[in-house]
């Protein structure tokens, strides 16, 4: 059953992509995402750059833009020095629109232009003999404020080295104004090698709802955190069930979001007190949350879902880009509420399951 090996998967699995919370999270665990390497501004300017990198076979990149002038993000590598030669070429689409191409350029294009704060997430696989291959994640906030919708870019590129590993990751302002002063880059890195004990994402909450079906997946209080990693599984007891996340029980019309499922044209909603919206869910649904969570800014939404329509192999999954805002600049958040808004008779099913990552 689709049920069973996910659940499987989701608990035990080694991939560095799907967390298991005993292998990165807790001290007793070892390997797991370990922080390389951290830059944040102390004054304005258009680089935010990693140095020193140690070699790793995969990187995990958080960056957090802070622009009131227009802004672009482009990703830079290097081995000592950045590269800035014809060295890159890339492939993004903005907001679900048709797919731009780049060619022999100085660097990799991550974002549309700005003038607001974003958050922006990737991988980056790294073998010195192999051209280096990253997939880029981007919301931007727009106006600030649930009446307007965040903006998206998913990205991909690669450097076309194949004689060192990368040891330097440079976050490039294109545009002629510069990053603002508290903008940051982080860069982690696992290898299956590794045997080290300081990972950087901890395990905060681990909710398996039990006791029946229910309308709501709550984590329960846990500790603030910059950065939160959350992993959500939902299966629906009958009929289909609609999985909307809100944050601190927050129900008012506080949160924004934009969505793609299966291609399509965005979607947008505005001003909605149901939450960051999911996906109806008639069978199952896995659920993979990036989240910058500074108290001064609003907290921003990098979310994956795949949701097959029933068990077995005859049918095909389907899957929604989300990106989404809570329009909160006063705390961070604590808790998170998975509610079942389709507002018909479906419910989530026991075993559903919410796990919470974080680090500052």
């Amino acid at each position: 059953m689709i049920q069973d090996s996910f659940l499987k998967s989701f608990r035990e699995t080694k991939s560095p992509f799907i967390t298991n919370p005993y292998r990165f999270a807790g001290a007793a665990a070892v390997g797991g995402w370990v922080e390389l390497g951290r830059t944040t501004l102390g004054s304005a300017g258009d680089n935010i750059t990693v140095s020193s990198l140690p070699d790793k076979r995969y990187y995990m990149v958080l960056a957090h833009t802070l622009a009131s002038t227009s802004s672009q993000s482009q990703v830079q590598m290097g081995n000592t020095t950045i590269d800035t030669g014809s060295n890159y070429s890339g492939r993004w689409s903005n907001s679900g629109g048709a797919d731009g191409t780049q060619v022999s350029q100085s660097d990799i294009s991550i974002s549309d232009t700005n003038s607001t704060t974003a958050f922006e997430m990737g991988y980056i696989s790294n073998l010195s003999g192999k051209e280096k291959l990253g997939q880029f994640w981007n919301i931007l906030q727009n106006t600030a404020g649930s009446s307007t919708s965040p903006s998206r870019t998913e990205s991909v590129g690669k450097w076309a080295n194949t004689s060192n590993p990368l040891d330097i990751v440079n976050w490039f302002n294109r545009n002629a104004n510069s990053y603002n002063t508290n903008s940051e880059l982080v860069v982690l890195g696992w290898d299956p090698a590794d045997t080290h004990t300081t990972n950087f994402w901890e395990e905060l909450a681990s909710v398996d709802l039990s006791g029946g079906a229910a309308d709501t997946l709550d984590s329960g209080t846990f500790s603030a955190k910059k950065y939160l990693w959350v992993q959500t599984y939902i299966k629906a007891v009958s009929g289909t069930v609609e999985p909307d996340s809100q944050f601190n029980s927050d129900t008012g019309s506080n949160y924004a979001d934009r969505y793609n499922i299966n291609g399509g044209s965005d979607g947008t909603g505005t001003s909605l007190t149901t939450g960051v919206r999911g996906s109806g869910v008639p069978y199952s649904a896995f659920f993979n949350d990036f989240i910058i969570n500074n108290a001064s800014n609003e907290k921003l939404v990098i979310r994956h879902v795949i949701y097959p329509p029933a068990s077995g192999a005859a049918s095909a999954p389907s899957r929604r880009e989300t990106v989404g805002k809570w329009a909160n600049t006063s705390s961070q958040i604590t808790s998170i509420q998975w509610k079942e808004n389709s507002g018909g008779a479906g419910q989530f099913d026991t075993g559903s399951i919410i796990k919470v990552f974080g680090s500052d």
